[in-house]
Parts: C-alpha cells; sequence; structure tokens
C-alpha cells in the first residue's frame, strides 16, 4: 500500500500496468465521426475564435472508466489531448498507481474548447457543449466515471453541491457509477490534499474490484 499511495507523498512510486486493453475497431471508428463533428465547432462565439483546436478525448473507447475534466488549458488547446500539461502529469501517475495505464482510460473534459485565460467555464458553454459530452459517454459506456474538480462533479450530476460533500460516496449518471475528487491543478497547489484525492481512488478502486 505504501508504494502504491507514494504519488500522494509527492514521490515517483508506481505500480506497473495490469495489461493492453483491446479496442474494437467500430467504436474506435465512430468516436472519430463524433470527433470530426465537434471539430468545427462555432456553438461558442468566444472560444471558438480563440481556441487553437478542439480537445476531444484520448484513450480505450470500451474503458471501464472514464475521468472527466472541466475544460482544456493552453497545453491541452496546443497539443489536442486532454490533461498533457502539469496536471495530466499528476494524473498518469494517480492512474498507474491504480494498476492502470493511461490508455487503459478514457480522458475527457466537460467544454472541448479552452476557454479564455483558463477561466471557469460559462454556463451556456456547458450546455452547448452538452450533447457532444453525453454522446461521448453514450458511445464509451463506461462502468465508472471519476470526475475531476467541482464543475465536472457538479455539472455531471446537476447538483450544487460542494466538491468535499459529493466525494467518498457514489453516485449515479445513466447507468455509471461517478466517483467525484479534487482536480489534478487543485493539487498542484494544495498538496496535502494528495492524500484526500488518493483515499478517493482506493475507494473507487475497491468498487472496481481492483486489489491495490
Amino acid at each position: 500500500m505504501a508504494r502504491s499511495s507514494a504519488w500522494a507523498r509527492g514521490g515517483a512510486g508506481l505500480f506497473e500496468a495490469t495489461g493492453e486493453s483491446s479496442v474494437p475497431a467500430s467504436s474506435a471508428a465512430t468516436l472519430a465521426v463524433l470527433q470530426q463533428e465537434v471539430a468545427p465547432c462555432t456553438r461558442c462565439g468566444e472560444l471558438a475564435a480563440t481556441r487553437t483546436q478542439t480537445v476531444f478525448g484520448v484513450g480505450n473507447p470500451q474503458a471501464r472508466l472514464c475521468f472527466l475534466g472541466e475544460a482544456p488549458g493552453a497545453d491541452e488547446d496546443r497539443l489536442g489531448e486532454p490533461f498533457v500539461g502539469r496536471g495530466g502529469q499528476l494524473l498518469n501517475k494517480i492512474i498507474e498507481a491504480c494498476r492502470l495505464k493511461r490508455e487503459d482510460v478514457y480522458i475527457l473534459n466537460m467544454l472541448k474548447c479552452r476557454p479564455p485565460g483558463n477561466r471557469n467555464p460559462l454556463p451556456g458553454e456547458l450546455t452547448n457543449c452538452r450533447p457532444f459530452l453525453e454522446r461521448q459517454l453514450e458511445l464509451i459506456q463506461p462502468e465508472y466515471i471519476c470526475c475531476l474538480g467541482a464543475v465536472a462533479s457538479q455539472n455531471l450530476l446537476g447538483v450544487t453541491t460542494a466538491i468535499g460533500k459529493l466525494r467518498g460516496k457514489l453516485h449515479a449518471y445513466r447507468g455509471a457509477k461517478v466517483v467525484c475528487t479534487f482536480h489534478p491543478a487543485y493539487l498542484l497547489r494544495n498538496p496535502p490534499a494528495k492524500k484526500d484525492c488518493w483515499d478517493d481512488m482506493k475507494f473507487l478502486m475497491r468498487e472496481m474490484g481492483v486489489e491495490l
């Protein structure tokens, strides 16, 4: 247990991954079609005018577990992939500590475009992007969704409850079991909260039947 939680203390000790995941070509192709629909989207005028590109999602199209954040940042906007900056590096450590690989799970955001200055998504923007998110999750059909941060947690679940009160219990979204925890960017600003996040991950892994 001590080795698996090394990231929560700022260390780099990680478990090895448990194996490759098979990816049916049909699922990948269907997500690819949706990605092509998202790419030219102009529903949010400000976001469409200021983005470099849309940031769709990455990972196993038939993953048991999805990690859901709020919106792309500068690195994600530049590279076109979610969670690739410092927060993404921390998320990778969290995933690996859970005996998984990044390619075993699916990673996506509520918004597919970066808000200017990394501000929080506006309600109208979340509404405009919601059909894309819902379609992604319908295609992937994850058993579990891990919401990263208050914006993702509250908006997916349709609640205003504080993230601290959403943690530590199972929620439901269209047949999927949902666990809420802190966003990696928050953990970078508040390292003591890594321990709480690791508690959330242990809770999630127990529910998934993964032995740490």
